[in-house]
């Protein structure tokens, strides 16, 4: 499954998520827009991506229910550059009501980021 062209991720130069069974990949080359004073991607750029990955491998899986991030925890293994960026996302945990994911964003086969949420479920 595909999912539909987030209007917020079109906002940020990000393309659409490539998701089914529970897992999202997204890839996005980042360019100077995408970049900090210190010219590293930027933090917020990066958390955006795992957290919006995650949202669609979750979507992949759920039936009239829109997940809202609960929590969300990065960690940042180390700086990126422009260029081409390869973001994962997996479901760990599906409860009744909270379902837990965790993504990972790599650049050149090396980690920047790796991130673990967990979203709440709200019927549509």
């Amino acid at each position: 499954m595909t999912d539909t062209q987030h209007p917020f991720l079109s906002t940020i130069g990000a393309p659409t998520h490539e998701a089914a069974d529970g897992k999202a990949t997204l890839t996005m080359d980042a360019g100077s827009e995408h970049l900090n004073p210190a010219g590293t991607v930027h933090g917020g750029m990066l958390a955006t991506l795992v957290d919006t990955t995650m949202g669609a491998a979750i979507l992949s899986i759920v039936d009239d229910e829109v997940p809202a991030t609960s929590q969300l925890t990065v960690t940042y293994l180390r700086p990126g550059k422009p260029g081409p960026l390869t973001v994962t996302a997996t479901v760990r945990k599906r409860g009744d009501r909270l379902t837990i994911c965790e993504a990972e964003i790599e650049q050149d086969g090396k980690s920047l980021v790796h991130a673990l949420a967990t979203f709440a479920l709200k019927e549509t």
